[in-house]
């Protein structure tokens, strides 16, 4: 593992030590600076990817919704359809943020041979900026230098300027990430790094103001500064960059270190550390910004369910649920159009940043569902249907893939010219009394009902500490810090009338609010987060018994399998988008899919197969994870490469074990692996499931080091640790689909939050072919009566065929 002194040494390499001083533009500035380190926190980056001997980075510190003025003026591309000044290469891009870009003055060119062939032909460094369309200090940095003529002209004439979107190219931004967060100790969006014609990172950061202040340079001086020392010293900047790649190569580097995946010490520490982390008065693990990691969850549940009696399995439910009833009480949850924002800036899940990702969405549709099945409270249900209301209304497309994100930022009003953040989403008091001061119940108004519920004020309720330039003043972000029992009493109305109250409140704000001008929409549809998607709407729809979700869930990978799929190679692409007839389109090239697609969209097919007991979707995994293991898999030493070796322009392939906002690729599969190794015990399958375990083996062992060093960087693959060393439960049923007293066999496994779950059920109609890549194959019915059996360990129950003996097995330790 890299240690403290290789960080020094890449530092050092990044800029030729000494021959290249004066361009080592290192961001971190003293904790008096109110701009500490302005960026866009798309996924946590506050652990370490592949790079934990880099040390904990100080990312963000003091994080505040703005920095600056935070006022932003938006790309061409949004405004109305004047004769545009400048026109550069991304204007035939399908990209939503490449075209926010597409009429700068920069000269801009997406990622493409074109541009690294010209960078070499002039011998001009590449200027490579990685962003997104919903990333608010893109936003700035756009405005502030790439719209600019002056800096234009600079970057045209000493520079190859590439933008890609990250979301996009996720492989070329884990590259440059890697090296930005090793040179500079933080990362973030926009991502600024200068290559050299052979795509070798020398030097880069993330924002930079355009001109020098607060102690460090502006974006001009550092151009005019890269292009003199370019031309002065070339040979060391080369020298430079081939040492800066010997480094990132061995800082990347995951090799096995043991012959035997970790045991029950591992996650026993990582649920220790969770229990030490956790804030006791509105949830998370940490200070702010919050986050609402997905995977923490997923783990703590899992570790809970496995030995319900356990007291630090109780510890990990408690904490699951008090965090996540704060997440959907605060500020963080929109509950006026429902869904969940990226995170809070404060401690009490409050003031957010404002945008609204998919991957979140789907995530905490489990996460909520997980809640509801461990209490049975129908407030976690309804946080679920909230998201999937929200999702289908506000991010679907009428096929059924869905959109990425909405963007933090808005006009506050039609025809302004510049946007906010939060717009869309605040109050002020006047306005909420405007639109519902007259109504009242009984002979109290329906405002003083309103605003003592989510706790707005007349003079606003956003502290000073979360908008450090006013911005927010006398705005209101509503939150819940009571209860509904305790608002009744208050004002002597019973539970019944106060949720009517609330309910038709919500509506003549929602009404109101849906007359404001709207965020952008990146209608980018990414197979990965489509493939969350459905794995959220199939749990959710399990769970809660809501046979709409597993419908849009099939809506959802129809829609993948018919836009997303190349039939005849039978691999994933990336990414599809929306074109402006509403019509689906594509990149010429399309973009291949990388190990986050195949990984998400497989879990997301093998829930589907359990939600819906559609043979086809677990065929489908089984066929995928085929291709998965031929382009990514590292015969050497284990765990899956994030992208295939096709890709020349990608300088380093890495491998991923960073459950952040996302899980890891290897976490996923890692689950994946061990489920379709259930599917085909003692089957005709090849091995029996043998090759699928053994694979799932090689992962933990690759990443062995890193689950006992750092146990909270990968939740999820603790998770994925637990399920291997405990095996799965395995729920076999065998009996018509369309029987009820199956179904009601079904309904009984689903209503229960079971570790490690893998239930199959065999329709007696079914052809034996149709059966013989799964473990069901052996199994038939002896008797009219549909049967279940119920297998931990390797070894079956006896077969039951009520659904008290049923209940009674699966509820045993």
């Amino acid at each position: 593992m890299p240690t403290g002194r290789a960080v020094f040494l890449l530092r050092r390499l990044s800029t030729g030590d000494n021959r290249l001083k004066n361009i080592n533009f290192n961001q971190n500035t003293s904790k008096d600076t109110l701009l500490s380190h302005p960026v866009c926190i798309h996924r946590d980056l506050a652990y370490n990817k592949r790079i934990s001997g880099f040390g904990h980075y100080n990312i963000n510190p003091k994080l505040t919704r703005s920095y600056s003025d935070n006022i932003i003026k938006m790309a061409s591309s949004e405004s109305s359809a004047t004769p545009k000044k400048h026109t550069n290469k991304l204007v035939n891009e399908k990209s939503p943020y490449l075209l926010q870009h597409a009429h700068n003055p920069v000269d801009w060119y997406p990622w493409c041979q074109e541009a690294i062939d010209r960078a070499k032909q002039e011998n001009k460094l590449i200027f490579l900026s990685v962003g997104y369309s919903t990333c608010h200090w893109c936003h700035v940095m756009e405005r502030e230098s790439f719209e600019s003529e002056d800096v234009a002209k600079i970057m045209n004439e000493h520079f190859i300027n590439i933008k890609v979107d990250r979301e996009e190219r996720p492989d070329l931004d884990r590259v440059y990430m890697l090296f930005v967060m090793a040179t500079t100790g933080g990362g973030g969006w926009p991502m600024s790094v200068f290559l050299t014609p052979d795509l070798r990172p020398v030097t880069g950061g993330t924002y930079f103001p355009p001109e020098d202040r607060w102690g460090r340079p502006g974006f001009k001086t550092i151009l005019l500064s890269l292009a003199k020392k370019w031309k002065e010293n070339q040979t060391q900047f080369l020298e430079a960059s081939i040492n800066i790649m010997d480094a990132l190569q061995n800082i990347s580097n995951v090799k096995v270190e043991t012959n035997s995946v970790p045991g029950e010490a591992t996650w026993n520490k990582c649920v220790r550390r969770y229990i030490t982390n956790f804030e006791p008065h509105f949830g998370g693990f940490g200070t702010a910004p919050k986050f609402p990691q997905a995977s923490i969850f997923n783990f703590l549940f899992h570790f809970y369910a496995r030995d319900k009696q356990n007291p630090e399995g109780k510890q990990c439910l408690e904490m699951c649920l008090h965090t996540l009833t704060k997440i959907s009480k605060g500020g963080i949850h929109d509950h006026v159009a429902s869904g969940f924002a990226r995170y809070s800036v404060d401690n009490d899940w409050h003031v957010p940043h404002f945008e609204k990702m998919l991957y979140d969405q789907a995530q905490l549709m489990v996460a909520y569902t997980d809640a509801y099945l461990a209490t049975k409270e129908e407030y976690y249900a309804d946080v679920v249907r909230d998201i999937v209301k929200y999702v289908n209304r506000d991010l679907r497309h009428d096929l059924g893939g869905y959109y990425s994100a909405e963007d933090a930022d808005s006009y506050p009003v039609f025809g302004a010219d510049k946007k906010k953040e939060g717009a869309f989403c605040v109050w002020e008091y006047d306005e909420i009394n405007s639109l519902i001061g007259d109504k009242k119940v009984g002979n109290v108004s329906y405002l003083e009902i309103f605003c003592d519920y989510f706790n707005v004020e007349e003079s606003g309720n956003v502290s000073p500490e979360s908008d450090p330039h006013g911005e927010l003043t006398n705005k209101n972000v509503l939150i819940i810090y009571g209860s509904e029992e305790e608002t009744a009493s208050k004002f002597e109305i019973t539970k019944d009338q106060l949720k009517q109250v609330l309910k038709e409140c919500i509506d003549i704000l929602y009404e109101a609010r849906s007359k404001r001008p709207r965020p952008h929409l990146d209608t980018k549809m990414l197979c990965s987060w489509n493939g969350l998607a459905i794995s959220g709407l199939a749990h959710a729809g399990q769970g809660l018994g809501e046979k709409s979700f597993v419908e849009d869930a099939i809506k959802t990978a129809n829609f993948i399998k018919e836009h997303l799929y190349d039939q005849e190679n039978k691999t994933l692409l990336h990414s599809c988008y929306k074109a402006e007839d509403g019509n689906i389109t594509q990149t010429n090239p399309p973009i291949k899919g990388f190990l986050d697609d195949y990984a998400f969209l497989i879990r997301g097919l093998l829930d589907l197969y359990e939600a819906s007991l559609d043979l086809h979707w677990l065929n489908w995994a089984r066929e995928l994870q085929e291709k998965q293991n031929e382009l990514f898999w590292d015969s050497d030493n284990g765990g899956y490469f994030t992208c295939s070796a096709e890709d020349t322009s990608v300088v380093l392939r890495l491998k991923e074990d960073q459950d952040g906002a996302e899980p890891s690729g290897n976490s996923v599969s890692c689950h994946n692996l061990q489920r379709l190794a259930a599917y085909a015990d003692k089957s005709s399958a090849e091995e029996g499931g043998d090759r699928e375990r053994d694979m799932a083996k090689k992962v933990l062992m690759a990443f062995a080091k890193r689950l006992i060093d750092s146990p909270t960087a990968s939740p999820e693959m603790m998770s994925a640790l637990m399920f291997f060393t405990d095996s799965p439960t395995q729920v076999l049923i065998s009996g018509g689909c369309s029987d009820p007293r199956t179904l009601a066999l079904v309904r009984a496994v689903r209503s229960r939050l079971l570790p490690g779950r893998v239930l199959a059920v065999a329709d007696p109609k079914d052809s034996p072919a149709g059966m013989s890549d799964i473990l069901l194959s052996r199994i038939r019915s002896t008797g009219e009566a549909p049967t279940a059996y119920v297998c931990r360990r390797y070894a079956c129950s006896l077969p039951v065929t009520s659904v008290q003996q049923l209940e009674t097995l699966l509820d045993e330790p």
